[in-house]
């Protein structure tokens, strides 16, 4: 299977509040996939479409060859943003849980993940720190043995050395069992950290999505004297501009070489290009770019 995930033409709306809205794009299988964008960019929606926890009002959905939330929801793993866990059951209580829910239950990595994290069996989860309550919900994911995991801002609660915790021990299942995982986050330095596959989500369309190598090598920051942008070659597409009186500083993306001598060239970090991409006023036309993860500050 080439992908794990295609949206196509996507939506979700509230009342009249579009959450989602034509949404198409193709997540990759074998990749690392971070989802990035502001707060209310529709990023948690995408994702509840996904696991099949919401229905979409426009478009489709499909997961691993399926519509979304049908026969495929076994080979799923989904962690929400808040690590949900039962308080009052233990450690314990939510292992027998986990091998109960799914056939495909793997209770010896389940066993070995918590022994590794020295967590209590008898502890009851409502006594665990955030770090651990996130490292347990991830256990819970992993040990379904999924083909694809979901992870909706699994760590935004957590401190940096948790959160570096969680993001180790993701990579570590991810090369033992192959796995195939979309992250939502809203720090730049996560997804650089752990993923290779980028989608930008804002106001509720996708701005742009690919590899992580690829579009840091296609898009450059470029100065020089004034001039409108529309003057630029054709395969020079603008992503943002700023202007003084006498100098023009634009964020492009282009394959072709920039032979403008007049032009200061210049490459671009990822927080760099996430937030070029955030910074674009939203438009309908907009949503023609291929599909990119979200970034958020």
């Amino acid at each position: 299977m080439n992908t794990v995930l295609q949206a196509q033409g996507l939506g979700k709306k509230y009342g009249r509040r579009w959450a989602l809205s034509d949404c198409t794009l193709d997540v990759p299988a074998g990749r690392v996939v971070g989802l990035v964008g502001p707060n209310g960019a529709g990023k948690s929606t995408l994702l509840h479409l996904a696991v099949g926890m919401l229905t979409p009002t426009s478009g489709s959905i499909t997961v691993l060859g399926e519509p979304a939330g049908t026969s495929q929801r076994a080979k799923v793993g989904f962690v929400a943003q808040d690590t949900p866990t039962y308080s009052r059951m233990s450690v314990a209580d939510h292992l027998r849980l986990g091998a109960r829910l799914n056939p495909d239950w793997d209770e010896s990595i389940a066993t070995k993940r918590i022994e590794r994290l020295g967590l209590d069996l008898k502890q009851r989860a409502g006594r665990l720190s955030g770090g651990q309550r996130a490292q347990l919900a991830l256990t819970l994911g992993i040990s379904k043995r999924p083909e694809l995991l979901v992870l909706d801002e699994p760590v935004a609660a957590l401190d940096p050395l948790a959160r570096r915790e969680f993001l180790q021990d993701l990579m570590e299942a991810v090369a033992e069992q192959e796995l195939s995982v979309v992250l939502s986050s809203h720090l730049v330095s996560d997804v650089e950290r752990s993923c290779d596959f980028l989608i930008v989500l804002v106001d509720s369309r996708v701005q742009v999505s690919g590899e992580i190598e690829t579009l840091l090598a296609t898009h450059y920051r470029i100065s020089g004297p004034r001039r409108d942008e529309k003057s630029l070659p054709s395969a020079q597409h603008v992503i943002s501009a700023s202007h003084t009186d006498r100098q023009s500083t634009l964020v492009i993306r282009t394959e072709q070489p920039i032979l403008d001598p007049a032009w200061t060239v210049s490459r671009l970090s990822l927080e760099d290009l996430v937030l070029a991409y955030m910074g674009r006023p939203s438009a309908p036309e907009q949503n023609n770019h291929r599909p990119v993860l979200e970034v958020q500050r």
